[in-house]
């Protein structure tokens, strides 16, 4: 599992770069039927945060993140523990997606309750069935404070 993290840390290092503009990795177009589905997915999981519906968030991780946490419940005390600004948003503002080395990125700008601003970069998995889940998010404080 460690191995996994450090690529996904290496991903997500990556789209970081790229959503700030330093050109580290080239970014690919997304289309837009892709786009719409992947910020669909993400706006209903957060929705799903929103609504303590820990069965409904829990659905709209990929395979390898449900058999990681094992239950609903387990995935919901950990976004709760480790993501306070995924799991209760005072404001989200969604960016353009992205495929950063094959893999499909979808940067969210978030505000928490005292106006910090954070960048969530969640990786997005297609599955056999054509469906998009999500296989990570990061989340890391950016710049600035809003008012």
């Amino acid at each position: 599992m460690t191995r996994a993290i450090a690529r996904f840390r290496s991903l997500v290092m990556l789209a970081w770069f790229a959503f700030a503009g330093a050109g580290v990795a080239a970014a690919e177009p997304v289309s837009t039927a892709d786009a719409k589905a992947v910020r669909s997915v993400v706006e209903a999981q957060l929705e799903a945060f929103a609504a303590d519906d820990a069965k409904r968030a829990f659905s709209f991780a990929a395979p390898s993140i449900r058999e990681m946490f094992g239950t609903p419940d387990r995935f919901m005390a950990m976004v709760r523990a480790g993501y306070p600004v995924v799991y209760r948003p005072a404001s989200v503002t969604f960016l353009a997606p992205m495929r950063i080395d094959g893999q499909l990125v979808q940067g969210v700008q978030l505000t928490d309750s005292a106006g910090s601003l954070w960048l969530a970069v969640y990786r997005l998995e297609r599955q056999p069935d054509r469906s998009w889940r999500i296989g990570g998010c990061d989340v890391q404080a950016s710049a600035g404070k809003m008012t």
